[in-house]
């Protein structure tokens, strides 16, 4: 039998979308087997808190899991911190974690594509973490596995090991000789043109990001993620109280319809071209400006 990992949920000041995210939640077949651990981030500023508090009201009465969990923090951590945090201290009791944010609508089968993902790929030290997300790649309509591999990790709906998370540097302390490397830049680009940039702003502190500098230890230990053929996961965190992200279309995805629970996986982890060309396209500059048109 598959060991069940917990579930990390983050959670802000944005109440719709976390009742979305819970109510999908509570609909995988494996929820009532599943241990749900939410962590709910302090608010900036007297409106925030008034949200934070209306959310915490709500996360209270979660039901419908094998136990909840909450943690409530009395100041505004930053989504970043939360989830280093949040995930450090789960991840080091239970040695593999599943994570969500407040804004992800789950499949009924996203829990068992993620734990027997887990299980399947736990020793496979290539292998740095799952997807639930996927984004709608050409070749993918006609792809005949239920799974396919990339060079770029995914934020929104994720999970790990205790020995892939243990080993990052978040203070990123090899950044002052990478951003020297035309080289080193160039293949961190293979999971979009827009990494080494987003990268730079981090360590300028012009954005908080724990994703870009998890995506960077990734490439430095030349990991790769699995992915699913069809999406376990459709955002709906582009609203206008989104923190993190602003509109756009290049992430829609089709959330899987299908009554599949049981996924095969194999040992053959080497990526495939067209679709690393495909999924990489969609970071591409015309197709980022496109977006915004």
């Amino acid at each position: 039998m598959v060991k069940l990992a917990p579930i990390c949920l983050f959670t802000y000041n944005r109440l719709n979308e976390t009742k979305q995210t819970i109510k999908a939640l509570q609909r995988n077949h494996l929820a009532s087997e599943s241990e749900l651990f939410i962590f709910s981030d302090g608010g900036k500023n007297n409106t925030t808190k008034f949200k934070v508090n209306e959310v915490r009201e709500f996360i209270k009465t979660v039901k419908g899991f094998k136990s909840v969990k909450i943690f409530e923090s009395k100041e505004n951590k930053g989504l970043a911190n939360s989830i280093i945090h949040g995930v450090s201290k789960i991840i080091q009791k239970f040695g593999q974690v599943i994570v969500l944010e407040d804004d992800l609508i789950t499949s009924p089968n996203f829990l068992n594509f993620m734990n027997q993902g887990l299980n399947y790929y736990q020793k496979d030290e290539k292998i740095f973490s799952i997807s639930g997300y996927t984004m709608e790649l050409p070749s993918l309509n006609n792809y005949k596995k239920d799974f396919y591999t990339g060079y770029r990790a995914s934020s929104w709906g994720w999970a790990t090991w205790l020995n892939k998370w243990d080993n990052v540097d978040w203070e990123v302390q090899s950044y002052s000789k990478f951003r020297w490397s035309f080289l080193g830049k160039l293949n961190f680009m293979r999971g979009g043109v827009d990494m080494p940039g987003m990268l730079k702003k981090q360590m300028k502190g012009k954005i908080d990001s724990w994703a870009i500098r998890w995506c960077y230890h990734q490439f430095r230990v030349d990991g790769l993620t699995i992915y699913p053929s069809k999406s376990k996961v459709f955002s709906v965190g582009f609203g206008s109280s989104a923190t993190h992200t602003k509109k756009t279309k290049r992430f829609d995805t089709t959330l899987d319809p299908s009554d599949k629970l049981l996924f095969e996986f194999d040992e053959n982890v080497s990526v495939n071209k067209v679709l690393a060309r495909e999924f990489k396209n969609k970071f591409s500059i015309l197709n980022r400006i496109k977006d915004k048109l």
